[in-house]
């Protein structure tokens, strides 16, 4: 037991019974975040006779990058508010309230402003509990052996991805048979139901993710200034836009957002090398985590393109009337697949996990340059597999049938489980001391980048057939090039490492 555990609690599956509020606070953010984002382009692209709000594709693409971007952006500062003002579970009560503010925005029936205004509301909402309710599952095993922390960590992942599974079956089914506008409402509600059970049993986290203690008046009032710069900076942003006193497309805008956080991540890795006082083999791990960091964001743009070019392809090329039965006069929906990706992790991660332990019991685990290198390929090569169906389609018309997406998740998924997961835990190895958090968050950055990137691209491509077959080669040369670099590149990358596997 440790200090955060409540003496004489129950348990959940051997823990304690605080994970299991996290797991399913965790369960339902991911059931009402993948509800809507399996909408979210469906919703933007179709008419405005079936319910949508009739924006071509590139704009929708556009928002969508801009949207799954800030709520990475937005991470950052909602993890700092957390540590220095009010704590990681008073950050996770009001980020699951906006969350579900904002989707029920969403399901309120007016113009696109408001509708970009719940996106908004989501985002920040998302930003504030998605990094605060890890931090809580760590807080629960303070002393704890790292095999308990890693098996903890392991039972909140499968809340993550059996809710990233659901959503779509949720949300998704009832946005595209009742009314888009429908399906947002039932990701609020999703969202209210997590909120619920987190307050009902919130006592079982004990003293875990409480307000930091011992801040100094004067820190504490510097941070409140701050935060409320930060705050009247976004205001005025926002009612700059709104007023129309800055004139600007979607497409711009997600174009500005892209470059500033390209900028900020510059800006920061020269900071720390400039200025950070760091000795010879510090500099070359940070130099590692910036070509790691580089990496994600080049993977992410690829594979976050399941909500984007993934989806249009599902709705409007994939046959999905397959089965026969009811199914064969009513095609099941387009958003059941975005349910695939999270279904092949749950289903693969156990054998990738025992595959690297046996490798590694064989002297054979590859580096982590290689996993990278590794996961960069297998984007590629399911990008690869899409030039065949488009290749079909064009030659014989019609759609195709739904394996050529099952098969592009699968591989998508197997690079994902290459790469995320390898790229969070040596981030934590190779961050310099006192950097870690910081690393941490260039990280999820990287990250941001990579979703903003897979709206532009995706939003480019849109439902143009034609174009399709070049659009994937160059994604899959892409993909397929970078991991081959990152094999070249693997030796020097490893000395860096000093070490570090």
């Amino acid at each position: 037991m440790n200090n955060n555990e409540p003496a004489g609690s129950a348990t959940f599956l051997g823990h304690p019974r605080g994970l299991a509020t996290l797991f399913f606070t965790e369960f339902f953010e991911r059931f009402s975040y993948y509800g809507m984002r399996a909408l979210l382009v469906l919703f933007l692209t179709a008419a405005a006779a079936q319910g949508g709000l009739g924006v071509d594709d590139k704009s929708a693409g556009a928002i969508y990058g801009l949207y799954a971007g800030s709520v990475y952006l937005f991470s950052l500062p909602g993890g700092w508010i957390a540590d220095r003002l009010i704590g990681a579970r008073q950050s996770i009560w009001y980020g699951g309230i906006l969350i579900s503010l904002g989707n029920f925005v969403l399901g309120v029936p007016g113009g696109p402003g408001l509708f970009y205004l719940g996106l908004l509301v989501i985002a920040i909402g998302t930003g504030l509990l998605k990094p605060n309710v890890s931090a809580v599952v760590g807080d629960l095993y303070v002393g704890a052996p790292g095999a308990r922390r890693d098996s903890a960590f392991a039972i909140f992942y499968l809340g993550i991805n059996l809710g990233a599974t659901l959503a779509p079956l949720g949300p998704g089914t009832i946005g595209e048979t009742i009314g888009y506008r429908w399906g947002f409402v039932a990701a609020g509600a999703a969202m209210l139901i997590g909120l619920a059970q987190f307050r009902l049993t919130e006592h079982y986290l004990g003293g875990a993710g409480f307000a930091p203690t011992g801040v100094a008046p004067e820190q504490r009032r510097r941070s409140l200034r701050w935060l409320g710069i930060g705050a009247a900076i976004l205001v005025a942003g926002v009612a700059a836009f709104a007023l129309g006193l800055v004139r600007v497309t979607v497409v711009q805008l997600a174009d500005w957002v892209l470059w500033f956080m390209i900028a900020l991540a510059i800006v920061f890795f020269a900071a720390v090398f400039l200025f950070g006082r760091l000795d010879g083999t510090d500099r070359r791990r940070v130099a590692v985590i910036f070509v790691f960091c580089l990496c994600a964001a080049l993977f992410f743009g690829g594979f976050e393109q399941a909500g984007t070019t993934l989806n249009l392809f599902a709705r409007d090329l994939t046959d999905r009337s397959l089965f026969g039965g009811f199914f064969a006069a009513h095609e099941h929906p387009a958003s059941w697949y975005q349910s695939v990706n999270p279904m092949w992790i749950i289903l693969l991660s156990p054998f990738f996990a025992w595959f690297w332990l046996e490798l590694g019991r064989r002297q054979l685990d590859p580096s982590a340059p290689v996993k990278f290198g590794i996961g960069l390929a297998l984007l590629g090569l399911g990008f690869g597999s899409l030039i065949f169906a488009a290749n079909l389609i064009l030659a014989h018309g019609g759609k195709v049938g739904p394996q050529w997406l099952l098969w592009t998740y699968f591989l998508h998924t197997s690079g994902e489980l290459c790469l995320s997961p390898i790229g969070l835990s040596n981030v934590t190895k190779l961050a310099p001391r006192g950097f870690a958090s910081q690393m941490m968050g260039t990280w999820f950055l990287g990250t941001a980048i990579g979703n903003n990137l897979a709206g532009r691209v995706g939003g480019g491509i849109g439902t143009d057939v034609a174009s399709m077959p070049a659009a994937f080669l160059h994604m899959t040369l892409v993909g397929v090039g970078a991991g081959a670099a990152m094999f070249i590149l693997s030796p020097l990358l490893r000395r860096w490492m000093g070490g570090i596997r």
